[in-house]
C-alpha cells in the first residue's frame, strides 16, 4: 500500500498530494507544469517534499523531520519520458545496469519474452525504434523487481500500433506482478483504457478523482 500525504512548494504554486494506492493502476492527468512529474520524482526520491509523509508497504520513504530514504533503497521502477537509455551500452547492458553481480536474472529473461525484445539484446539504442526503446526502458525499470512502477508519459512518442501493443504488455505485466503502477499521460483515452483510478492534477491540486 502506497500512502502519500505531502506538500512541495514549486515556482508558481504548492503541490499538495494526499491519496492511498493499493495494487492498482493510477493515471495522472492534467496540463503541462501541473505537478505530475514532480509527484513521481518525490516518490522516486529524486526530489523531496517540504513537509508530509510518503510510505510504501510500511517503509518510510519520506517523513518530515527525518532523513529521506535513499533512492537506492527504494524499490521503485521508473520509466522516464525520454527513456534515458545509455547510448554507449547495449540493450542487455542497459537492462542489467542497476543489478548487482550474481543477481538472479530469470525474471528478466521472462520480461524480455513478454515484451518481445529478446532479439534486441545485442543492439545499441541508436539501432532500435522508438517503440523498441520504450520496451527496453520498461524492462530495465522492472529488472530491479520493484514494489511500485512509475511511468512518465510512456506512450507519447509512439504511433498508434506501438502504443496499443505497449499498453497491452503493461496490462499483462501488472496482472502478473500485481504491484502499484502510476503513469502520467495527456491522453484521456490512455487513462480510461489502463487505469483503475484517474487522478487529475491542476496547479498542484487534486481536482478530480475517478474510480472505475
Amino acid at each position: 500500500m502506497l500512502l502519500v500525504d505531502f506538500q512541495k512548494q514549486l515556482d508558481h504554486f504548492s503541490l499538495e498530494m494526499q491519496f492511498e494506492l493499493d495494487r492498482e493502476i493510477l493515471a495522472l492527468v492534467g496540463s503541462s507544469g501541473s505537478g505530475k512529474t514532480t509527484l513521481l520524482n518525490c516518490l522516486a526520491g529524486i526530489v523531496h517534499p517540504d513537509v508530509g509523509t510518503i510510505s510504501l508497504n510500511g517503509q518510510e520513504f519520506f517523513s518530515g523531520g527525518q532523513k529521506p530514504l535513499k533512492i537506492q533503497k527504494r524499490k521503485v521502477g521508473y520509466l522516464f519520458q525520454d527513456y534515458a537509455l545509455f547510448p554507449h551500452l547495449s540493450v542487455e547492458q542497459n537492462i542489467l545496469y542497476a543489478l548487482s553481480r550474481g543477481t538472479d536474472v530469470s525474471h528478466i529473461t521472462e520480461l524480455t519474452k513478454i515484451l518481445g525484445i529478446t532479439g534486441l539484446l545485442g543492439k545499441y539504442p541508436h539501432q532500435i525504434s522508438g517503440g523498441e526503446k520504450q520496451r527496453v526502458a520498461l524492462t530495465r525499470a522492472m529488472a530491479v523487481q520493484p514494489d511500485i512502477l512509475l511511468l512518465d508519459e510512456p506512450f507519447s512518442a509512439l504511433d498508434d500500433a506501438n502504443r496499443d501493443r505497449c499498453q497491452d504488455e503493461l496490462l499483462r505485466i501488472h496482472e502478473k506482478w500485481q504491484i502499484p503502477i502510476i503513469f502520467v499521460t495527456h491522453r484521456i483515452a490512455d487513462a480510461e483504457k489502463l487505469a483503475d483510478r484517474i487522478l487529475r492534477i491542476e496547479k498542484g491540486q487534486m481536482t478530480e478523482q475517478t474510480v472505475y
